[in-house]
């Protein structure tokens, strides 16, 4: 699978040549300045909660794409609104197939609520099963116990946590998640974006591998390849 980085929670992975966006919040972002969401094509948006910096560019992005947003049915119902028809109402505990895989959704313990001061639903992440692989993505998260579920009952290829405290579990924490779900590549989100999160980057990698697990911090803009 291939995997771009936009900035603080935002990845595309493009699975079977299908490109699934998660999280867009790239244009009020000042790291990722030189990130133009005009040339941000994706097939399908999912989104783990409300807050606007996991939300911000979504109406544009779908309206310029016609991607269809996979959300909180709270969410699916504020979209229409703002003019975004082409979405898929979910909540914690369901699935569904998708042309690109399976999507799981499962609990992630965070609020959630749009600008305007919509209540956003349940925050939740998301499972994707596709033959190219399985992974997890979490959202915005403190470390549950529900995450020990994921590692019983899925293989997970490779697994995107947060990392940087305070709004959400920090270094430590999601060492001790990806014991949970039993995944020791880590891709790190929901950092160094503000004051409150930012990390050292190398502290945070030592400390991975000191546990045995890999962290990959990937650089906005920058695209990767992962493979089961």
């Amino acid at each position: 699978m291939q995997i771009t980085y936009y900035g603080h929670s935002c990845f595309m992975v493009a699975i079977n040549g299908i490109k699934v966006l998660f999280d867009p919040f790239i244009s009020p972002n000042p790291l990722a300045k030189d990130i133009d969401i005009k040339n941000i094509l994706p097939n399908y948006i999912l989104i783990s909660h409300g807050h606007e910096d996991h939300i911000a560019d979504v109406v544009e992005i779908a309206n310029n794409s016609g991607a269809k947003v996979v959300c909180a049915w709270e969410i699916h119902n504020w979209l229409n609104k703002q003019g975004v028809n082409s979405t898929h109402p979910m909540n914690v505990g369901g699935k569904w197939m998708f042309e690109f895989g399976k999507v799981k959704c499962v609990s992630a313990e965070h609020s959630s609520s749009l600008q305007d001061g919509t209540y956003g639903g349940n925050a939740m992440g998301f499972i994707i099963e596709s033959n190219q692989g399985c992974f997890y993505y979490s959202g915005d998260t403190a470390l549950t116990y529900d995450m020990k579920l994921i590692g019983e009952f899925r293989k997970l290829d490779f697994a995107l946590l947060p990392i940087g405290d305070n709004f959400t579990m920090g270094v430590e924490n999601a060492i001790i998640a990806s014991d949970f779900i039993k995944c020791n590549t880590i891709i790190g989100l929901h950092y160094d974006t503000f004051g409150y999160i930012v990390i050292d980057k190398k502290e945070a990698i030592d400390k991975f591998h000191n546990s045995g697990k890999k962290l990959i911090l990937m650089n906005i803009g920058e695209e990767i390849i992962l493979k089961n």
